[in-house]
């Protein structure tokens, strides 16, 4: 494990050295597109900093190619070459559509392209730890395998919306992933505790920690579609490549929860991405236009209309992430199971009530204005502090529909009109 969090180190300095450098020369010669419609920033802020994150997982690789440690996962080199390979295409898409704003239809053909050319070179879905099932033949696992990446890069891509986001979920649900996949390799492969999948994650998790610095709210440096397709293209190649390594037939009844942990806690660690993508897919589909169509609707996007602040919110989905993935993990290491079934329904509820609680405190100041008999001013600052005081850095949509409403204050309404 010692090596692994060293890789993830090495992944973690040179990312953040070149967050850096391109933060510097991105900001000399004016590498950053205007702001949007849908964008939650108010100032110009470039958006390269995939291309760092790219360099540090890069380089990392290469150092790990040269390590005792980790010849068996370089023993056939090709997967990895693969990986980097496609990794690079997909940077390269990525700050191409974060300079110029590509059609959707290029950027998907591209995703299409790099999870054909992984799936290709033998990281494929090529059999599910249920009872042994294996996929039904080597072009349906091609299939379910490209299908799977791209799934997951769009999923990651939606949820990049807020300052430290993408990159915290990262971390989280990557360490979470780390530890699971080292724990399982020593149970499988007890000579040898390193694979393709504990190295993905762990240079992955490096890439992300020594971005986040330059992307805390309030931003200097965006990942960008670089960088968050290049999260979810190694999220979803780290998950696939730790299939099959355990065998369910092999296990006692008393170990079969565990068996399907190697589908349960990839889908976990994923589950806010895949979450927002499907109700994404869902609302554009039903309203006649693209799933690939931007829109203002993402889950980041409720919980600040819903009055939560831009940091609040960040940390409401970083506890989402943690409460179900380290809950999913708990069943692995932890017994008796119930330990982790407490943990994982306290975590939700927890979550559950943070992410409500504005529109409790809403519905009170709403009875209240309602039953008021003085001077409907007295209770106006109430609603100032609920309603305007998260918005000083959301964009222009988002602070018109925070504004006063009428009924308290028509002055204000006049003011800001």
């Amino acid at each position: 494990m010692l090596t692994l969090i060293f890789m993830a180190g090495v992944s973690a300095l040179v990312t953040f050295f070149l967050s850096w450098a391109i933060l510097r020369l991105s900001h000399k010669y004016r590498l950053y597109p205007a702001i949007r419609e849908r964008d939650v920033h108010t100032r110009p802020t470039p958006r390269l900093g995939g291309i760092a994150m790219f360099c540090g997982i890069l380089a990392a690789l290469i150092l790990a190619s040269v390590i005792p440690f980790f010849r068996v996962v370089f023993a056939n080199p090709a997967p990895v070459l693969a990986i980097a390979g496609a990794s690079l295409l997909i940077v390269l898409v990525g700050v191409a559509d974060d300079i110029w704003d590509l059609d959707w239809t290029i950027k998907l053909a591209a995703q299409l392209l790099v999870a054909g050319l992984v799936a290709w070179q033998g990281v494929q879905i090529l059999s599910l730890p249920i009872g042994g099932l294996t996929v039904g033949s080597p072009y349906m696992s091609f299939a379910i395998t490209i299908l799977t990446i791209v799934l997951v890069m769009n999923a990651v891509n939606f949820i990049d919306g807020l300052d430290g986001l993408v990159a915290g979920v990262a971390i989280i649900a990557n360490g979470v992933f780390l530890i699971y996949s080292y724990l399982l390799a020593r149970e499988t492969s007890p000579s040898n505790y390193f694979n393709l999948a504990s190295l993905i994650a762990a240079v992955l998790v490096g890439a992300c920690a020594g971005f986040i610095p330059f992307n805390w709210h309030r931003a200097r440096l965006f990942m960008g579609d670089a960088g968050s397709m290049l999260v979810g293209l190694l999220m979803a190649t780290s998950a696939i490549a730790v299939t099959g390594q355990i065998d369910p037939s092999g296990l006692a009844r008393s170990e079969l929860l565990p068996a399907f942990l190697p589908v349960v806690l990839p889908f976990s660690i994923l589950l806010l991405p895949i979450v927002d993508f499907t109700l994404a897919v869902l609302r554009r589909v039903s309203a006649g236009k693209s799933p690939f169509t931007a829109d203002r609707k993402h889950l980041h996007h409720r919980l600040l209309d819903m009055g939560h602040s831009h940091l609040h919110a960040v940390l409401i989905l970083y506890g989402w992430t943690a409460a179900v993935s380290i809950g999913m993990l708990l069943f692995f290491i932890v017994k008796p199971y119930w330990i982790a079934a407490v943990f994982l329904v306290a975590g939700v509820a927890a979550c559950t009530i943070v992410t409500l609680l504005p529109l409790t405190r809403r519905q009170k100041l709403e009875r209240a204005a309602q039953t008021q008999t003085g001077p409907v001013a007295a209770v106006s600052p109430s609603y100032d502090e609920l309603d305007v005081a998260s918005s000083e850095h959301v964009d222009d949509e988002l602070d018109s529909s925070l504004a006063p409403r009428p009924s308290i204050k028509p002055a204000r309404r006049k003011d800001r009109s």
